[in-house]
């Protein structure tokens, strides 16, 4: 889906900068109600290419007062995008007025009717639903964190035409959508914002990104992909992510997670999975390497465990060097538990709150916002990074830091400590990126509850949810969201439906062995093989079997166009379809799932993104048997025969 004529003249009424009064940024500052720059202000604006198709404004306007607003404008030639971000500073000597009701606003007009959104991720069963509605609409997360209860992607639509909206906070943003007469008005922030400004202090808006479509659906979900791998997914030594399958030693001793893990367990399982013919792209290792008493949430004490790890991780990092996979190591450096070093040491840098009905009570939040602990906490994740040669930072957050900033605030301070937070959050991962070329980040809040677009700037979810990993319809629901929107994720081999009933248990309480139905349905760009070191000959073969396949299809996922063919209900009932291909090149695959309750056996897909006049061949990819058929025999429909709980993959290829 190439971006065309028609959706690039559309950039210019998607906030596109024509002078400081053009300027999308809303504030109440005091008693005055400030909306674009005020003729007041002095202003300076700096223009310079970020590459061959981005263009980057600095827009700076001050004011005598020493109140400062910095804005940054990205336009896009090849794609019809516009981005805003604003910074508001104090360059005097004395605070601020209040500043209040900080948002990034303006007026889309274009004739768009109904708002397509979704409810994020709920860590729990329930989220990943998504709905049409008409406007007005007002949208905010339920937390502090930016994927829980609403989602921070977002589509307007109209009659063959529509615009993808994405929020960059990861904290608690808002978003009022609503008709104007002329169009839409749009209006995204931090949801609570009244604060002065302290001298030498800086707040920053959400980011808003903004593109513009024409046509059908699939044109818009496209060509927001195809935008999201050129400039948003991040690279590994300047190269495009590939497929990545994870392996890990997990449970170790018996222990949970792994806080049985030593040193020895790890190097010893990288060599009996390349003894017996598997090779790891990434050795995962999570929570519980430092000193826990086998209790992964006793966090704060940043070292690993001595008595386990008595040469550091650094021994594991070179072993996964020598043999070419990557280390993957978690940390969750914004939380520390009552009692542990950190908290002892530094309760300066810690913040409390009367909570009720988290798992745990004794959660502090460590405070990025405090520049003196930024740089402590940097600096100890950078050591351990570097120390452990460590490739994949993983970082986790699983408690709601809101009720502890409300709690800390004072009332002309109303959202200070969250917007200095993500700040400093942001500035944490861009140190570490910067001090660790080649290093990449793995975004995870107890799953999928902080995968912003600003967060997925800087990283990738690898673990896009703590929901059902082996649950299929649950996954298909899943996935049906993050192949649309944030393209690169990971799925877990594993299935949850009892053997006999075929009904499903939450987190495996009952499993049914791994087989090549569990590969279809983790048919995502990066899995985790589910394969224990010490699993049957029989098990080892079946991977060895299924990963090539899965490989070659998760390539063709990170360089196609992605079309859902299947409404997903979360059925046990239904089928579930997809199909990926690339116009300019004349390849992909199509993947057809049966669960294990359907009671249809034949599933017919109507591949209308081929070209009627060409003819194309389909390789079934176990079997490897083909078929020759024309572009209009596949649009007219392509009969897939299966039994249930069942999958499929083949491949397509323009002869």
């Amino acid at each position: 889906m190439q971006t065309n004529i028609r959706d690039l003249s559309l950039k210019q009424k998607l906030f596109a900068y024509e002078g400081p009064a053009s300027v999308p940024l809303s504030f109440q500052w005091g008693d005055r109600q400030v909306r674009g720059i005020p003729e007041d202000f002095e202003v300076t604006v700096s223009r310079r290419a970020m590459g061959a198709d981005l263009t980057l404004y600095d827009i700076v306007a001050t004011h005598e007062s020493g109140l400062e607003l910095k804005l940054e404008y990205r336009e896009y030639a090849d794609f019809a995008v516009t981005e805003w971000l604003a910074e508001l500073s104090n360059r005097g000597t004395r605070p601020t007025e209040i500043l209040s009701k900080i948002r990034m606003e303006g007026l889309l007009p274009l004739p768009l009717e109904k708002l397509y959104h979704g409810n994020g991720d709920l860590h729990r069963h329930g989220g990943y639903r998504w709905q049409t509605d008409s406007l007005p609409q007002t949208l905010s997360p339920d937390m502090g964190v930016s994927c829980s209860g609403a989602f921070p992607y977002m589509r307007l639509l109209g009659q063959d035409l529509g615009v993808n909206l994405a929020i960059g906070w990861t904290g608690r943003w808002v978003a009022e959508l609503a008709a104007a007469e002329g169009g839409v008005s749009i209006s995204v922030g931090q949801a609570r914002s009244h604060s002065r400004l302290l001298p030498g202090e800086t707040f920053r808006t959400p980011r808003l990104t903004l593109q513009g479509y024409t046509g059908p659906e699939d044109r818009g979900r496209n060509a927001w992909r195809r935008w999201y791998f050129k400039y948003i997914l991040p690279r590994e030594k300047g190269q495009p992510l590939k497929p990545l399958c994870c392996m890990h030693y997990f449970k170790e001793g018996g222990y949970p997670e792994f806080t049985g893990a030593t040193e020895a367990g790890q190097t010893g399982a990288i060599d009996r999975y390349l003894e017996r013919g598997i090779h790891p792209d990434v050795l995962w290792m999570d929570a519980g390497w430092y000193p826990c008493d086998h209790s992964w949430r006793l966090l704060g004490d940043w070292r690993p465990d001595p008595e386990r790890f008595p040469n550091g991780l650094g021994p594991i990092g070179q072993k996964c060097a020598e043999k070419d996979i990557r280390y993957l190591l978690w940390f969750e450096p914004e939380r520390a538990v009552d009692g542990t070093p950190f908290v002892k040491e530094h309760s300066q840098w810690v913040l409390d709150a009367p909570v009720t009905g988290e798992r745990q009570s004794d959660n502090r939040l460590v405070n990025l916002g405090d520049p003196e602990c930024l740089r402590y906490v940097t600096d100890l994740v950078d050591g351990i990074i570097k120390e452990g040669g460590v490739n994949v930072y993983r970082q986790d957050f699983n408690f709601d830091p809101y009720p502890r900033w409300v709690h800390n605030e004072a009332q002309d301070r109303v959202g200070a400590l969250e917007n200095l937070h993500i700040q400093g959050y942001y500035r944490f991962w861009d140190a570490l990126l910067e001090r660790n070329p080649g290093l990449w980040i793995d975004s995870c809040a107890s799953g999928g509850r902080r995968n912003d677009l600003e967060t997925m700037r800087r990283s990738v979810p690898l673990h896009y949810t703590d929901v059902g990993y082996g649950m299929h319809p649950t996954k298909q629901l899943q996935h049906r969201q993050m192949f649309e929107w944030i393209p690169y994720f990971r799925a877990h081999v594993w299935s949850w439906d009892d053997p006999v009933t075929g009904e499903y248990a939450d987190h495996g309480k009952v499993e049914h062995p791994v087989d090549e139905y569990a590969f279809y349905c983790a048919l995502t760009p990066a899995i985790t093989d589910m394969l224990y070191h010490e699993d049957s000959e029989e098990r080892f073969a079946l991977s060895r079997k299924m990963q090539p396949i899965w490989r070659r299809a998760a390539e063709l996922m990170l360089t196609c166009d992605y079309y859902p063919l299947t409404e997903c209900r979360e059925s046990r009932e239904d089928f579930y379809a997809m199909a990926f291909y690339s116009a300019e090149r004349g390849e992909g695959f199509l993947n057809v799932v049966s669960n294990n309750q359907n009671k249809e056996r034949q599933f017919v897909a109507r591949l209308t993104m081929l070209e009627q006049k060409e003819t194309y061949v389909l390789t079934e990819a176990e079997t490897g048997r083909s078929l020759t058929l024309t572009g209009a025999e596949l649009h007219e429909g392509f009969a897939v025969e299966m039994e249930p709980r069942s999958g499929v993959i083949w491949f397509i290829c323009r002869s």
